[in-house]
């Protein structure tokens, strides 16, 4: 059974990791970190080509003072009011009403609280199952693989590392630390409310240059905080290679030409595969996060960044959005499987990082059962399509 690989051989990697950077884009199999610190930042690239990473059962750590804020602040976020050209009219908000009359996001359930994930009508909970299909579609579907398969990288421990992308929630009292960044122009300066023992991707051993996400949801204050390459820098300190700060009540995107603590600028969390919704709650109510290896100069909102040298119109952007096609026949799927693909054919997933392609991220959980999660490989590129949501732009730093 496939899982999603942890270590590299260090002569290939390195090989593969100049060679590919070169050309601004990721090489398959190989985690990279950004570029340094001389490149452009509208060039780097915040991913690996496949995610990797770590158990996140939801913990609350205790309430201590917060630090001081920090002299400098981001730019102010643009508001993203819809992902759909002023030309056409935007995705509709899901319907589904709460006893208050007021329509509500995707939800996540806590030992502190429900937290919405951002409001019903941000692109990451919008049906898309009605938007017509892009006209790059073909060839977009076709430069990632209209024969390989879609990939779950996510799942129980494997090797005895957690296999997904983790998350930690925590009390809006939780001591917050400022963190140093490798790249301080298109992060949000903290501080961050971060564990003592953080949950890592891939693990607290996992090689200092791979992804190493730590993502931190405030539950008391509806805040997202996320961070790329996280490592110990001595005495409780903290270094990462960027940082982002997400509002969950609000649709502010990143400045245009920024990223985040993923390479197309998005936020993570919300495009994360959960036990919870899967299983629990049997439905998605949110579009998915996915990887493809090779990329253009561009992105589409609610993506903010690209992560590519190429100029080739028929790599697909960032922030493309795809969806399982709605004749695609889901019924001979075990359920998880089917919970997921259901969400492909409304919500779809959203294009957020050069690494492996197809890849989707989910969070780990030794409760999964992979064999049937791993279902999801009868599904190839040629049963997805690419959604028109709106137009590229090339915007940078």
């Amino acid at each position: 059974m496939m899982k999603c690989s942890r270590f590299v051989f260090v002569a290939v990697a390195v090989a593969l990791f100049v060679g590919d950077r070169l050309l601004g884009q990721k090489p398959s199999g190989v985690r990279s970190n950004r570029s340094k610190p001389q490149a452009p930042a509208s060039e780097r690239s915040t991913k690996p080509d496949e995610a990797n990473p770590k158990l996140s059962t939801p913990t609350t750590p205790p309430e201590t003072t917060v630090v001081p804020k920090a002299k400098s602040q981001p730019k102010e976020n643009v508001e993203q009011k819809t992902s759909t050209p002023p030309d056409r009219k935007p995705v509709a908000a899901s319907e589904t009403k709460l006893n208050d009359n007021k329509t509500r996001g995707s939800m996540l359930k806590t030992e502190l609280g429900d937290v919405e994930i951002f409001p019903a009508d941000n692109p990451w909970n919008q049906d898309v199952s009605k938007l017509p299909v892009h006209a790059k579609s073909k060839p977009w579907i076709e430069s990632v693989g209209a024969d390989r398969p879609l990939f779950p990288c996510f799942g129980a421990d494997y090797q005895g590392a957690p296999n997904g992308i983790p998350y930690v929630v925590v009390t809006g009292k939780h001591l917050k630390r400022f963190v140093e960044f490798e790249y301080p122009d298109e992060s949000d300066n903290g501080p961050y409310p971060i564990p003592n023992e953080p949950p890592i991707e891939g693990g607290p051993k996992a090689p200092g240059d791979s992804d190493r996400h730590v993502i931190m949801i405030d539950a008391h204050n509806n805040k997202l905080y996320e961070l790329f390459q996280v490592l110990p820098a001595g005495q409780g300190n903290w270094k990462a290679g960027s940082g982002a700060i997400f509002d969950l009540t609000s649709n502010k995107l990143r400045p245009f030409g920024w990223t985040s603590a993923d390479a197309a600028g998005l936020p993570i969390f919300p495009g994360l595969v959960r036990y919870d919704e899967t299983i629990k709650q049997g439905e998605i109510k949110h579009a998915l996060r996915f990887t493809v290896r090779r990329t253009q100069r561009a992105y589409v909102l609610p993506a903010t960044h690209f992560a590519s040298k190429s100029n080739d119109p028929n790599l697909p952007p960032m922030g493309l959005r795809v969806r399982l096609r709605a004749d695609y026949d889901i019924s001979n799927f075990p359920k998880p499987a089917k919970v997921i693909l259901t969400c492909l054919k409304k919500y779809g997933m959203l294009l957020a990082d050069n690494g492996s392609d197809w890849f989707i991220t989910g969070c780990p959980d030794n409760r999964w059962n992979d064999d049937e999660l791993h279902a999801l490989k009868r599904v190839k590129g040629r049963d997805l399509e690419c959604v028109d949501t709106g137009e590229l732009l090339t915007k940078s730093e």
